[in-house]
C-alpha cells in the first residue's frame, strides 16, 4: 500500500470549475496546497488555488510540468484526454486512474463496461452512421433518445426521436458522429449515489439522493430519498459494484432511474464530485469534497451519515437576467446557506452557485430552499 500524502503536500487539479473550487476549499482547510490547470484565467478554482496554470488539456508538455510540481493529481472535469492523465501518471499518482476517465467520457464505452459488470442500464445500441441509426430505431422502437458518444452533459448532445422525427435531421443535430441510441425509460424518479473509495479499497457512500430536473438541468436535490429497504440496498449495491469493478480511487457519482416497476437502472457515471452531492457540505461531517481529498491522498475516509435533512437548489445564470439577485432576501432564513462559484459572466443555464437548507424534515428543507431561491427575484422586483 502506498504511503499517505499528508497535509502540507500539493494537490494538482485538472479542471478549474466549481467542483475544483470546492475541492480546493476542503484542501486548504486541511492544510494542503493546491495547483489547478485549465485553459482559462481567473477561474473558480484558480481564485482559491495557490497556483493557476493556464494551458490546454491536451498540452502534454504543460501537463508534465504541472505534474512535476505536485504530489498527486485528480480532476473535477471528465472531458480531459486519457493520454494527458497518462502523462501526469509518469510523475505522480493520478486518482481516479486515467482508465476510469477513458471509460466514462464516452457513453458507449461506459454502457459496455456497465453491462459487462452485470449492472442494469436502459437498452441501447451504438451507431456510427445514419443507416445504423435507422436500424437501431427499428429494433428499439420509438420514442428513443439519440446521444452523442462523448462530451454531453445537462441534456446537451441529445435528441428525442419519436415516430414523427426525421432520423436524418436528428443525426445532423448531434453532429453526425459516433453516438448511442437508448430506449426510453418509463421512470418514476431520478436519483444518484455519490460514493468514495480509498487506496486501500475501503468504500463509503452518501446514501440515495433524489434529483429533480428542469429542462434536463438539475434543479433540486434532496438527501435520503425514501425508497423501500430492498431498493435502498440495491442502490448501495450498484454503487459498490461500480467502485470495485472500475477500480475507482476517489469520488464517483452513479446516476440512476427508478422505473415505474420499481427497478433501478444506471443512467450515467461521473468520475468526480457531483452537483447532487453539494448538499453534503452542510449535511454531513465529511462532504463529498472532503472525501475526494481523503481518497486521493490515501487517508481514511470520513463519516457520511446525514446529520439533518438537507436540500439543495441550483442557481443558474437566469437568476441574473434582471440584475444582481437579492442575496440578503435569500439569506433571511438562517437555515439557508449560499455558495457562489466565482464565475464572472452569468448566462442562461449556466450554474453560478447553489443554496442549501436544512430542516427537521425533507419536505421542510425543500420548502425552505425553494422559498429562499424565489426570494432572490421576488424581493428585488417588488
Amino acid at each position: 500500500m502506498s504511503h499517505p500524502i499528508l497535509p502540507g503536500a500539493t494537490v494538482g487539479i485538472l479542471g478549474s470549475g466549481q467542483l475544483g473550487r470546492m475541492l480546493a476549499q476542503s484542501a486548504r482547510r486541511m492544510g494542503y496546497r493546491v495547483h489547478t490547470l485549465s485553459p482559462g484565467a481567473d477561474s473558480p478554482t484558480g481564485q482559491i488555488a495557490d497556483r493557476e496554470v493556464i494551458a490546454a488539456y491536451d498540452d502534454q508538455a504543460a501537463i508534465a510540468r504541472f505534474a512535476r510540481d505536485v504530489d498527486v493529481v485528480t480532476f473535477e472535469f471528465e472531458n480531459i484526454a486519457a493520454e494527458s492523465a497518462a502523462v501526469a501518471a509518469r510523475y505522480v499518482p493520478v486518482r481516479p486512474r486515467g482508465d476510469v476517465l477513458h471509460i466514462t467520457q464516452n457513453r458507449h464505452r461506459e454502457k459496455h463496461a456497465l453491462t459487462a459488470a452485470g449492472l442494469p442500464t436502459a437498452r441501447y445500441e451504438a451507431v456510427a452512421s445514419l443507416e445504423q441509426l435507422h436500424d437501431a430505431i427499428g429494433r428499439l422502437g420509438t420514442p428513443c433518445i439519440l446521444k452523442t458518444a462523448g462530451f454531453g452533459y445537462d441534456g446537451k448532445g441529445q435528441v428525442r426521436i419519436t415516430a414523427e422525427t426525421d432520423p436524418a435531421a436528428a443525426w445532423r443535430m448531434i453532429g453526425a458522429g459516433a453516438a448511442i441510441v437508448e430506449a426510453m425509460v418509463d421512470f418514476e424518479a431520478e436519483l444518484s449515489v455519490v460514493a468514495a473509495r480509498g487506496v486501500d479499497g475501503a468504500q463509503v457512500d452518501f446514501g440515495v439522493t433524489e434529483n429533480r430536473h428542469v429542462d434536463h438541468i438539475l434543479d433540486i436535490s434532496v438527501a435520503d430519498m425514501p425508497l423501500d429497504p430492498a431498493q435502498t440496498a440495491r442502490a448501495h449495491e450498484i454503487a459498490g459494484t461500480v467502485m470495485r469493478e472500475f477500480d475507482v480511487v476517489g469520488v464517483l457519482c452513479i446516476e440512476m432511474f427508478l422505473t415505474r416497476d420499481g427497478d433501478l437502472l444506471v443512467n450515467e457515471l461521473a468520475p468526480r464530485p457531483h452537483n447532487s452531492g453539494h448538499l453534503t457540505i452542510e449535511a454531513c461531517a465529511s462532504s463529498q469534497f472532503d472525501q475526494q481529498l481523503r481518497a486521493v491522498c490515501g487517508l481514511p475516509l470520513g463519516e457520511t451519515a446525514r446529520r439533518v435533512p438537507t436540500a439543495m437548489a441550483n442557481l443558474l445564470g437566469d437568476h441574473w437576467e434582471s440584475g444582481e439577485p437579492d442575496w440578503a432576501a435569500a439569506l433571511a432564513d438562517p437555515a439557508v446557506n449560499l455558495h457562489l462559484y466565482g464565475k464572472a459572466e452569468p448566462r442562461p443555464g449556466r450554474k453560478m452557485g447553489h443554496l442549501t437548507a436544512s430542516a427537521p424534515s425533507r419536505d421542510e428543507a425543500v420548502r425552505r430552499v425553494t422559498q429562499a431561491r424565489s426570494a432572490l427575484l421576488r424581493t428585488r422586483n417588488t
